[in-house]
């Protein structure tokens, strides 16, 4: 009785449920996880699929690119003027002398002013005094040379480049101004010589053209600019020596010449020579500073006119690839820490101080003051 009670009600009840659960094992987990063909490749995974959300054959692959380096589009370039590392003619071993002053402490003439340059694309100046041990000197009224151990001056400095085209790196012949340059080449230095193209290209990849010379020729200056266009410059400096010693104000042959730079395709003109800040002019959209005055100058144990000036340039790179200064700064300083005696240490005028208000005026061309007048006389191609 009980047997057959279990074979006609129980019996089938187990049988449906067992049917039930292998049908569930069989079959739910293929409705519910798709896998892709080739587990062994990259981008194969296996994929959940949810019932509530679109369902794609494949898995989204997320492309991860190398980042983009972008490109340097402001540069900062700093600009000094007269750097003289030699003591003038008659003071050598006085306790006034530039080696006497600086001695083996190259950090030195830098040490008030050097953070305005060490976090700029390019810091540029006229360098005027030979580097070099030769004692073949030219028959001049003054010459200038100094241990060319003495480049570190400049390095310590965090100066870039340098014009060599001026009245004085021939000051101990040809000798002399390959000892020079070569120095300024173990320190790290670049250098441009007398009517000559150089291009300095900056970490930024700006490349920088500079034309130099020593009391040119008009058609030497454009000669020079054209052959740096050709050579492919981003921004073109015509670096001139030229005018009158101690005069606040260019000559005729300054400005004819700054004009034609400009018109050659230079961006800006750097002048230097006359020892005293002149003014500035905008020609045609850029820039002439006639003057730069000295820096660090060896050549007067204590200047009369100790005013001189830091200038920075803002370059902007355009969509188109041109260059253009798009913000110009002048820091007005002494070339002097003293002011009854010249210690090679230019240091930074206060803003409110009648020395900060001084060379503005010069710059501006608005100074008063007489030229300073030159005992002695020079031949400008020495």
């Amino acid at each position: 009785m009980g047997k057959d009670i279990f074979k006609r009600k129980v019996l089938p009840v187990v049988l449906i449920i067992l049917a039930i659960v292998c049908s569930l094992l069989s079959g739910s987990f293929n409705a519910g996880e798709v896998e892709t063909s080739n587990p062994q490749d990259d981008v194969s995974q296996s994929v959940s699929v949810s019932p509530d959300l679109p369902v794609s054959n494949s898995p989204e692959i997320i492309d991860d690119p190398s980042p983009e380096v972008e490109t340097q589009k402001t540069f900062l370039i700093s600009m000094i003027g007269d750097c003289t590392l030699a003591t003038v003619p008659g003071y050598e071993g006085s306790e006034y002398a530039y080696e006497t002053i600086v001695n083996s402490d190259f950090s030195y003439p830098f040490a008030k002013t050097r953070q305005y340059f060490e976090n700029d694309d390019l810091t540029f100046a006229n360098f005027e005094s030979c580097l070099t041990t030769s004692t073949d000197a030219v028959a001049k009224t003054f010459i200038f040379k100094t241990d060319p151990s003495y480049a570190e001056v400049m390095k310590e400095g965090s100066v870039e480049l340098v014009t060599l085209a001026n009245n004085h790196i021939n000051d101990f012949g040809e000798q002399g101004a390959e000892d020079t340059k070569e120095a300024l080449l173990d320190a790290g230095v670049a250098s441009v010589g007398r009517n000559e193209c150089l291009i300095y290209e900056t970490a930024g990849g700006l490349k920088i053209g500079v034309y130099a010379a020593s009391f040119g020729e008009t058609s030497q200056i454009q000669s020079g600019i054209k052959q740096l266009q050709d050579d492919g410059a981003d921004f073109i400096i015509a670096a001139l020596h030229w005018g009158d010693e101690g005069s606040y104000t260019p000559n005729q042959t300054q400005i004819s010449q700054g004009h034609a730079a400009i018109d050659a395709g230079a961006d800006f003109v750097y002048g230097s020579h006359p020892h005293t800040l002149q003014p500035y002019e905008e020609y045609n959209g850029h820039y002439i500073y006639y003057s730069m005055g000295n820096w660090t100058f060896g050549g007067n144990t204590n200047p009369r006119d100790k005013d001189t000036f830091i200038l920075q340039l803002t370059l902007e790179r355009l969509e188109d690839g041109s260059v253009i200064v798009s913000e110009r700064t002048h820091i007005p300083c002494a070339s002097s820490g003293e002011t009854s005696y010249n210690n090679y240490q230019p240091v930074p005028y206060e803003e409110d101080s009648e020395g900060y208000a001084r060379v503005l005026s010069k710059l501006e061309g608005t100074f008063s003051g007489e030229n300073l007048s030159i005992g002695y006389g020079y031949t400008v191609n020495e």
